[in-house]
């Protein structure tokens, strides 16, 4: 009998510093990204955003679910 490992569900996402966005996305420009992670807390983008050390990162499908749950979606 084999046996197999199980499978782990995490869903991939990518992780894009806040400088190289641009080159994923054209909306927000990062002017716009800085506001949103300067008040995350009280955006309810907080879970969007990664700190590493000094470095901010994007969850990208966090990002784009914040925001269909601010639409009303998901």
């Amino acid at each position: 009998m084999t046996t197999t490992a199980p499978k782990t569900t995490q869903p991939a996402t990518r992780l894009i510093p806040v400088p190289d966005w641009k080159n994923h996305h054209s909306w927000p420009p990062e002017g716009g990204l800085r506001h949103l992670i300067f008040n995350k807390d009280s955006n309810g983008f907080s879970t969007a955003f990664k700190k590493v050390g000094r470095r901010v990162l994007i969850d990208e499908a966090e990002f784009f679910a914040c925001i269909e749950r601010k639409n009303g979606g998901a």
